[in-house]
């Protein structure tokens, strides 16, 4: 008899409890297409999960200026949402989310951009989150958003 492969919750179960055990970050990164596409890795040198998005040339949407795209500004700080969700708490599926509010604050320019995501409330259906991405200087955000999130 032929086994079949597991479904995709069971995949992503899987490697969560995979990243959770050895803390190799990049194998959940590099299993979304999307993260993977914009550069988005997760890192964690200081006890916090922090996400980068590694600059591009395709990130800049105003060439004049030059300023990253508001779309990938906003693709980090949802994406830091999610990873925060995924590592912090001991969900085995992907957050669904419910709403997102982007503030940008500043032009990003061409370099590296960070993002923290915090929880605020977590109940046990929903998750409240707090993000803010910068660039240089943490206490200078660039973009800040409030999210919620259905959990699973």
């Amino acid at each position: 008899m032929e086994s079949t492969p597991p479904s995709p919750p069971t995949r992503i179960a899987n490697l969560l409890r995979q990243v959770r055990h050895t803390g190799d970050y990049h194998l959940l990164t590099e299993a979304i297409p999307y993260t993977r596409f914009l550069g988005i890795g997760v890192e964690n040198t200081t006890g916090e999960v922090l996400c980068r998005m590694r600059y591009a040339p395709m990130l800049i949407g105003n060439s004049s200026i030059p300023a990253l795209h508001g779309g990938t500004l906003g693709a980090l700080l949802e994406s830091a949402a999610i990873f925060e969700l995924l590592l912090r708490t001991q969900t085995d599926r992907v957050p669904k989310i419910i709403s997102i509010t982007v503030d940008f604050l500043r032009s990003g320019r061409p370099q590296d951009t960070l993002a923290k995501a915090t929880i605020t409330r977590l109940g046990r259906r929903v998750a409240n989150l707090q993000v803010q991405a910068w660039q240089e200087d943490r206490s200078k955000p660039i973009a800040s958003a409030n999210a919620l999130f259905l959990l699973s």
